[in-house]
């Protein structure tokens, strides 16, 4: 069975926006091994139009963003989208019956399957599929952007805590 895991990025003051976050190269090799560890991903449909970047080659990239790009591309990927009509390489849309489709992967995957997108996060805790939410903190003030929880949410637990690089924290919770 798999496990549904909300990670992403995210300022001191709670807000999603990888644009905005300073970057850190200890930690883009930590998402290159997570990426490369994951049994799979699901996305929202904002989420999945900004990862599409990674679906083609680009000039400019060197060594640690094509390996990034490879592991990112190998992942199954599931879009969670009534708009889209299509979707790349390696991925699945789900416009219909998204809880089924969902508890049906949950229960055929083995490992760990990468939630990604705040929205898509509040539907699937709604719906008590998501089993651990990993937010990365930055030692940044945003002040505006996306929550990373954009529904309310009922107590977790605190089962781990790991520092990546020389600024950023992970912390893992439970529901509790």
């Amino acid at each position: 069975m798999a496990k549904f895991v909300f990670e992403l990025n995210q300022s001191l003051d709670g807000y999603v926006d990888h644009q905005l976050l300073p970057g850190d190269p200890t930690l883009f090799l930590h998402f290159t091994e997570r990426m490369r560890g994951m049994a799979g991903l699901v996305y929202g449909r904002r989420m999945y139009e900004d990862m599409r970047y990674w679906d083609e080659d680009r000039a400019e990239w060197g060594a640690k963003e094509q390996a990034y790009a490879e592991a990112w591309r190998r992942q199954p990927k599931w879009v969670v989208s009534r708009s889209l009509t299509s979707v790349g390489p390696n991925a699945t849309l789900v416009k219909e019956e998204i809880e089924a489709t969902m508890r049906a992967l949950k229960a055929r995957v083995d490992g760990e399957i990468g939630i990604a997108g705040p929205e898509l996060a509040a539907s699937l805790t709604e719906l008590g599929l998501i089993d651990e939410y990993q937010p990365y903190i930055h030692p940044a003030v945003l002040g505006r952007g996306k929550p990373y929880f954009a529904a309310a949410r009922s107590l977790l637990r605190l089962t781990a805590s790991e520092r990546i690089g020389e600024s950023v924290i992970r912390l893992t919770y439970v529901p509790a």
